[in-house]
């Protein structure tokens, strides 16, 4: 069975990475999972929710998985074309809460090893998919280091989970002001 193309798309907040994202699986197939890591916790982000919906097909089917992320992109893989996951900055977030929670007080080491655990894994299995994978995330690396601790933590495991990612990716794009940039193109 041969695999999809990995495809990553990062950019910074409001960048336009999510609607550049949306045309690259618009043109890869008709038969499409939007893989939704956000939560609503809370009215804003509810109307930034909406906004994505409506940008979307009525055809494409929407998957709210805030934790099981990679075993949604493994079952996902077998039944669509095309699986965009947007995005994995709020599932690096959730996943920071989440093992906060089932571990309780954790070093910085053991949530490092655990959630790029969980990423590179992820990566993994988006490579080794029979559709094709559009994953969308932040780039916090062009803002301000971040003042408290849970900050640059999740700022250092967003940067290294972008380099694991990207590095996997048959293409990496960084959209900035609504324009993308091909990352693969003349890089060494």
């Amino acid at each position: 069975m041969m695999s999809g193309k990995l495809i990553f798309v990062t950019g910074g907040i409001r960048s336009g990475k999510s609607a550049f994202a949306e045309e690259i699986t618009f043109r890869l197939g008709e038969k499409v999972t939007y893989l939704a890591t956000a939560q609503v916790l809370d009215e804003e982000m509810r109307f930034r929710i909406e906004q994505h919906r409506e940008r979307r097909p009525d055809s494409w089917i929407t998957l709210e998985e805030p934790i099981n992320v990679t075993e949604a992109i493994i079952k996902q893989g077998k039944k669509c074309e095309v699986i965009m996951l947007d995005c994995l900055t709020i599932f690096i977030s959730n996943l920071m809460i989440y093992e906060e929670q089932r571990i309780g007080k954790v070093t910085q080491k053991e949530m490092r090893n655990g959630i790029l655990g969980e990423i590179s894994n992820l990566a993994k299995a988006a490579k080794k998919a029979a559709a094709h994978v559009v994953i969308v995330s932040n780039e916090v690396g062009l803002t301000l280091v971040s003042d408290n601790y849970l900050g640059r933590m999740y700022q250092e495991l967003v940067g290294a989970a972008n380099q694991i990612v990207a590095g996997l990716a048959d293409e990496a794009y960084l959209v900035v002001a609504g324009h993308p940039i091909d990352l693969k193109k003349g890089f060494i």
